[in-house]
């Protein structure tokens, strides 16, 4: 089959944009799968990305880890994470709420008893206070010490992950919002959205029970006088009352003391009073932190980059760019790597027939005299070089047919193999020409036989005839 053209990789650089959050990931999940276990095979991804025109150094690393991705089977594993990771998250939010929920009903209790308004608000606020001061104490600390729901949760994420590349997963999304700046923020939104849901649950919980059930509210003290406890009423409720929500008077303050029966709008005052602190004090700075939090995530996965100088990165760029674009330095022509003025021209090869020899001995005659026209003649593939100038040229464009020439008295061994595999991608149908200098030689010609055929040739792939191969080559017959 032929080669994708650059034409065809503009999915993938356009999925691997600056901005596309999941080609970064599946660069560093590359990088770190081959920092595990080694560089992975990269020739064929590497011939294609060369073709790109106009790309920088960063997408061009982008679209050959997109293309080993691919090829390695890694964004099912990013899929399948990102689906436990939102799955457990749907858990936390119901779990949320049911503690919510679960808070506000055992705040008030079942109506029996007079409700202490000191201790239910600290069942409502007291754990939500701790955390939310922690977490400002938090931008004191690095941000690897940062603890909260947001960590439980990716704690959970990762406890589902299956298999060494699946456990690189998660690791390699960690790094990228480590570098990008935005670790912080996501656990941020993560923890205070969370938190969000209870208090909500538990404002609907309020309201809910204190609209059908009847509660009485009162303090009480043993060491404090009661003025004591009406300046403190009054100093939590200072910030409710001047954003509308009522607060009981002194007198009423005093008069709760449980030792007095107080009439139905005292309790009414100090419902209200209860709701205006859990939403002043819980429910807007949480709200204010998590859109915070949300926006500074997406700001800094917005700014996400590909850092060249990164271990793994940093030796790609002289692979990945044309020669012109790798270096800036002009050097003299060596005499000994100088092209060979023989070298034939390897323009226009796409969607024609192309002869090609590998490897061939000085003593037979390349290319062959009678070479009818119109057949693209691509030389003796000697030289890596020489090879990977021609696997270039093809990967712009596919032959139509190939004909590969061989010396029927040579070994195929593992690297001739692979050279063929490799050519026969390039092109729609392709054939091996195992010439025999002179009738009655000895060849290998069964064992390339079997070789090739093992290589997944088609059965008919072999030609040893003298005329059949330039006449296949020629009208794709013969």
């Amino acid at each position: 089959m032929p080669s994708p053209t650059s034409r065809d990789l503009t999915p993938l650089a356009d999925s691997a944009s600056p901005r596309s959050l999941r080609a970064h990931w599946l660069a560093e999940l590359v990088r770190l799968r081959e920092a595990h276990w080694g560089p992975l095979e990269d020739a064929e991804a590497v011939r294609r990305v060369r073709q790109l025109d106009d790309a920088d150094l960063p997408s061009r690393i982008l679209t050959r880890a997109a293309l080993l991705a691919q090829r390695e089977n890694l964004p099912p594993l990013v899929d399948a994470w990102r689906r436990s990771a939102a799955g457990i998250l749907m858990i936390l939010f119901v779990l949320a709420l049911a503690s919510g929920i679960g808070a506000a009903l055992g705040a008030l209790g079942d109506g029996s008893r007079p409700v202490n308004v000191l201790w239910a608000l600290g069942a409502l606020l007291g754990l939500h206070a701790l955390t939310f001061l922690l977490w400002l104490a938090s931008f004191l600390l690095r941000p690897a010490a940062v603890t909260g729901l947001g960590r439980l949760w990716l704690w959970a994420t990762r406890k589902l992950a299956r298999g060494p590349d699946g456990a690189l997963v998660p690791q390699a999304f960690l790094n990228l919002l480590a570098r990008a700046g935005a670790l912080r923020w996501l656990f941020g939104s993560i923890s205070h959205l969370l938190w969000l849901t209870a208090l909500c649950a538990a404002l609907a919980a309020l309201l809910a029970v204190l609209s059908t059930a009847s509660y009485r509210f009162i303090w009480a003290t043993t060491l404090l006088a009661p003025d004591t406890f009406v300046r403190l009423t009054q100093a939590i409720g200072w910030l409710p009352a001047h954003l509308g929500f009522p607060m009981p008077d002194a007198a009423t303050i005093r008069a709760s003391d449980g030792a007095q029966t107080l009439p139905a709008d005292a309790q009414v005052q100090w419902s209200l009073w209860l709701i205006g602190v859990v939403v002043v004090y819980g429910i807007l700075p949480r709200l204010a932190a998590g859109a915070l939090c949300v926006a500074a995530t997406l700001r800094a996965l917005r700014g996400l980059r590909i850092d060249p100088s990164l271990a793994g990165f940093s030796t790609l760029r002289d692979r990945l760019e044309p020669p012109a674009l790798s270096t800036g330095i002009d050097r003299p022509v060596d005499p000994l790597h100088e092209p060979r003025v023989h070298a034939p021209s390897l323009d226009g090869l796409g969607g024609q027939p192309v002869l090609l020899g590998l490897e061939l001995p000085a003593d037979l005659a390349w290319p062959p005299a009678d070479l009818p026209a119109g057949i693209q003649q691509a030389g003796n593939l000697d030289t890596r070089e020489e090879r990977n100038r021609v696997l270039d040229a093809l990967a712009q464009a596919a032959a139509s047919r190939l004909l590969v020439a061989c010396d029927a008295r040579q070994t195929p061994d593992r690297g001739t193999l692979s050279l063929i595999a490799e050519l026969s991608a390039h092109a729609r149908q392709t054939r091996i020409w195992l010439i025999t200098p002179q009738a009655g030689a000895d060849t290998r010609a069964p064992l390339w036989r079997d070789r090739l055929l093992a290589l997944g040739l088609p059965a008919d792939a072999v030609l040893q005839a003298p005329a059949a191969p330039l006449a296949w080559l020629e009208s794709g017959h013969g």
